[in-house]
C-alpha cells in the first residue's frame, strides 16, 4: 500500500506504507513532510522504516529528524513496537516519555492507540 491521507479521528493524517522506502536520511524525512503538505496534521510512520541509528541518539539523527517536524509544524508518531530499542536505551526511553507528554512527538504501538490518543486530544 502507498503512503495514504486518511481522516482518524477527525484529524488528517499521512499513514506511511509499512513497505516504503526507509527513512534513513533527512532528506527522506524531507521527503515525507512534502508529501504531509497534501492536507495532513500528523504524519504516522512505522517504526520499521526508521533507520535504526534514528534510535541511538549519540547519532543526533533522531532529534534532527524531530526537529524537521516541528519547524513544518507537523506532528511525528512513530508507531510500533520500539521496545527492544528502549531495552537497550535509558535515554531513549526518557525521550520517548517526554514527548509522549506534549504534543508534537509520539511513540505509539499501533494505529488504533493513534486513533485513541487523537481523539483524546481533539
Amino acid at each position: 500500500m502507498p503512503d495514504v491521507l486518511e481522516e482518524r479521528a477527525g484529524v488528517p493524517v499521512l499513514v506511511c506504507d509499512p513497505a516504503g522506502p526507509p527513512v534513513a536520511t533527512t532528506e527522506a524525512a524531507l521527503d515525507l513532510i512534502g508529501a504531509a503538505f497534501g492536507g495532513a496534521e500528523v504524519v504516522a510512520v512505522p517504526a520499521a522504516r526508521l533507520d535504526p541509528s534514528f534510535f541511538s541518539l549519540g547519532t543526533r539523527f533522531a532529534g534532527e529528524i524531530m526537529q524537521k517536524f516541528v519547524n513544518y509544524r507537523l506532528r511525528l508518531v512513530v508507531v510500533g513496537d520500539i521496545s527492544a530499542h528502549l531495552a537497550e536505551s535509558g535515554a531513549l526511553r526518557a525521550l520517548v516519555a517526554e514527548s509522549n507528554r506534549h504534543d508534537h512527538i509520539w511513540f505509539v504501538p499501533d494505529l488504533a492507540a493513534l486513533d485513541a490518543r487523537l481523539a483524546a486530544t481533539g
